[in-house]
């Protein structure tokens, strides 16, 4: 903006944020009890604040203005007046620069000083006092900005909930140190949509990539002063704009592009978002957009004493989804990043937050009401994280039809299993096959299981054989931080050994995790770079650590190139074979009529399994026959999908165990498709004889399938 604006003209109040349509631009914000809303406009660079108007027009509690000069790339940002009585919830500051909820773009990022707090910091009052410095020079600034954009044919990929597999990864650490992308592309969209890495993903079969959190958002002040970053991103700030740091040019087309080719590479997209809470933190916190719009109607305030927040989140606050403003705008955000920058989908962070109507988390709130009949929102992917931090907010399970969950005890169990921790036999059955104890009272089906053994957040792969115990010094929090429940086993040695034979264990020991995950029913999630051994030294939170520890490391040692050709391999298995992405739970029945079972459990000498054998504490080995004939699924133009009749042999017992394999449906063959055993997963005999018996591994896993005499 190079000269004041001259024409203000009402505008309207909806859409809410800035909207240029081509001759102006119109501004919206809704406040229920400002008193008076100012639009701030600044030089092209931010630095100096050239005009400021009043909006005068107020619907519903929406304040609007249009101005007819403006073009996109202003910036601009708000101040509220209003009272400031913490007492009563208000938090009003007009010295405060404010973020706008729905910019779509928002340029820089915080300089931080006492001036970003509504009250004078070291005050005996505390938060009580009022601070009336100007904060603009140090504030991230809202930019106007032109939604044209070149789409083509683009459309979803649309990937059927029993056929994905899904990658969690970061943007700006999957690419930061790849050798074969430009240094000024790494770490960005644009980065992300280079060859080099969409090649990667393609070439190891996932479906969908879920993206973690790209909604703007800030580095906490205490970390910034330690030299740390929020580099986890659940910390947002603004849900319409992507983060300005992913980005190589400034624009949020790149967002946009990178969509559009993973979408031409057969890929989805879906957002981790962060909608429970904002960077504002509690009563202490700083006054950046919510807290000086309207402290009363975004968050959730404790009612006989509105001056603290309710925290559900464990980060100082709670938005108020029983507002019905605060509603709508988390569903005009879902719809933007839907039909605007065409994501497929969103993994909803805290999400029983989402769902507490006064206290209590209702299954059937009116956020999944809203959700439920909305023609955009319910034709996509929901996933749910299905806890927060409240009374009563684990709720795995209980999430509505239409949701898939991560699934935290499948994780566990897995983990446990594999450790060797006694007595989870039946445990493990139950989440090999989709974890109907949790989902088919409601009607689900597997797939709404997201079974994963690990994420962001804890240890990686290598780091789950590799460590007992965290080792989160560097985050500087004397290793408090983090879950000390990892269920991990370092196989003998904490931390890196060259002991040949501990690095074989460790290396079987994934391999065992992978298959087990990709061979489970429900929908399988792969954290990047745990296909290529990734290590974050042991710290199982490395959520301010915008480094090596965090980001990719593509410098693949042997090992490290083993276990990725494995990876793929096990990936390619599950999809050449829909016994594994079945769209209906196992009934241990006999199908069509028959006599074969769909499913049957075996004990090493190659019998079904006893009430006896269940509840053995010193089992570690099960066996699990898959009927390929009993299939129900149809493909996409409703042919019935065949499969061959398979089995697999688990042993998370030290020492080999000889299978006796089983005799069905008068085949006499079985041949070998994997064991965990080979660090390529092919043993040296690839055909058994039913009756004879397998040597399966101590702590290996095998896959064979039945095969006709020769």
């Amino acid at each position: 903006m190079t000269k004041p604006i001259t024409a203000v003209w009402p505008g309207r109040p909806y859409p809410r944020g800035a909207n240029w349509d081509g001759e102006g631009v119109n501004f919206a914000i809704f406040s229920e009890h400002a008193e008076k809303v100012e639009l701030c406009l600044f030089d092209p660079k931010g630095q100096r604040e050239v005009q400021r108007i009043e909006l005068k027009e107020r619907s519903d509690f929406v304040w609007h203005c249009y101005l007819p000069e403006a073009r996109p790339g202003l910036l601009y940002g708000y101040r509220v007046h209003g009272p400031y009585r913490p007492q009563e919830g208000h938090r009003f500051n007009p010295h405060k620069l404010l973020i706008e909820p729905y910019a779509k773009d928002i340029v820089g990022t915080p300089r931080w000083s006492d001036a970003h707090f509504g009250y004078r910091i070291g005050s005996k009052r505390a938060d009580l006092s009022f601070d009336r410095r100007d904060n603009a020079i140090g504030m991230p600034k809202c930019r106007v900005v032109d939604q044209a954009f070149t789409w083509g044919n683009d459309c979803s990929p649309d990937i059927p909930w029993h056929d994905m597999v899904i990658y969690e990864l970061h943007v700006k650490g999957f690419t930061m140190q790849h050798p074969d992308i430009l240094p000024q592309f790494r770490g960005t969209y644009a980065g992300l949509a280079m060859a080099p890495a969409v090649e990667h993903l393609k070439r190891l079969g996932v479906t969908t990539v879920e993206l973690m959190p790209v909604h703007a958002f800030l580095d906490d002040r205490h970390l910034v002063e330690r030299g740390m970053r929020n580099y986890w991103g659940y910390n947002s700030i603004g849900f319409m704009a992507p983060d300005s740091r992913y980005s190589a040019s400034g624009h949020i087309s790149e967002f946009k592009t990178m969509v559009k080719t993973l979408h031409s590479a057969g890929i989805e997209v879906i957002l981790d978002v962060v909608y429970n809470h904002t960077a504002e933190g509690n009563q202490l916190g700083p006054t950046l957009s919510f807290r000086g719009i309207d402290n009363a109607s975004y968050y959730r305030l404790v009612g006989d004493d509105p001056r603290y927040y309710m925290d559900y989140t464990g980060c100082g606050n709670t938005l108020d989804m029983c507002h019905s403003r605060v509603l709508q705008l988390i569903m005009d955000s879902l719809r933007y990043w839907v039909l605007e920058m065409h994501v497929d989908g969103f993994r909803f962070d805290l999400a029983s937050a989402l769902a507490r109507e006064l206290h209590a988390v209702n299954q059937l709130g009116t956020f999944f009401d809203t959700i439920r009949q909305d023609p955009v929102l319910s034709t996509i992917k929901l996933i749910a994280e299905p806890w927060d931090l409240g009374e009563g907010g684990y709720q795995v399970g209980n999430f509505p039809l239409g949701w898939a969950e991560w699934n935290d005890k499948y994780r566990d169990s897995i983990r446990a299993y594999w450790k060797g921790d006694g007595g989870l036999i039946g445990e493990l059955a139950r989440r090999l096959t989709g974890s109907s104890d949790l989902y088919e009272h409601s009607g689900r089906k597997p797939h709404a299981s997201i079974n994963f053994i690990s994420a962001h957040d804890g240890f990686t792969l290598h780091d789950l054989v590799t460590y007992n115990a965290k080792h989160n010094e560097a985050n500087q929090e004397d290793n408090r931080d983090g879950s000390d429940n990892n269920h991990s086993w370092n196989c003998g040695v904490e931390g890196e050994t060259d002991d040949p034979e501990i690095n074989a264990l460790r290396a079987r020991q994934k391999r065992n995790l992978l298959a087990t995950l990709l061979f489970s029913q429900g929908v399988p999630m792969l954290v990047a770079g745990d296909e290529m051994g990734r290590t974050q030294q042991g710290n199982n939170n490395a959520y301010c650590q915008d480094n090596e520890i965090s980001w990719l490391s593509w410098e693949l040692q042997p090992q490290d190139q083993e276990l990725l050709e494995f990876t793929r391999r096990v990936i390619a298995l599950r999809k050449a074979h829909p016994l594994f992405r079945r769209r209906y739970f196992f009934h241990g029945q006999p199908i069509r009529g028959g006599e074969v079972k769909d499913i049957v459990w075996l004990n090493p000498d190659g019998f079904e399994m006893s009430e006896a054998d269940w509840n053995q504490e010193f089992s570690r080995c099960l066996g699990v026959y898959l009927a390929g004939d009993t299939l129900l699924e149809t493909d996409g133009r409703g042919q019935r999908l065949l499969d061959d009749n398979l089995l697999l042999l688990i042993n998370a017992h030290h020492e080999d165990i000889a299978f006796t394999l089983p005799e069905f449906d008068g085949h006499y063959y079985w041949d070998v498709l994997l064991d965990t055993l080979d660090a390529t997963g092919t043993p040296e005999i690839a055909r058994y004889k039913a009756g004879q018996g397998y040597p399966v591994g101590g702590r290996a896993l095998v896959l064979l399938k039945q095969g006709e005499a020769p």
